[in-house]
């Protein structure tokens, strides 16, 4: 059986909120409360400020918490 890498996942540069919650199986409070903590970091977009998440910053999360095994 072959291993599946984060990396070959189709996804954009930038995720939205919903996106995000959605991929990682997560409530968006989640990642609003991630952000404010500094454990998954948005970049604030247009006037209303909105988050989006950057694929690497997602990828680097999902690898450190499963520590490369899964993957």
């Amino acid at each position: 059986m072959s291993k599946i890498t984060i990396q070959d996942m189709e996804l954009p540069e930038l995720l939205s909120l919903q996106e995000v919650a959605d991929n990682l199986n997560v409530h968006p409070n989640t990642l609003r409360e991630w952000d404010r903590k500094g454990i998954l970091a948005a970049v604030r977009i247009g006037v209303r400020t909105d988050r989006r998440y950057r694929k690497e910053d997602i990828i680097n999360l999902v690898k450190s918490i499963y520590h490369d095994d899964f993957f």
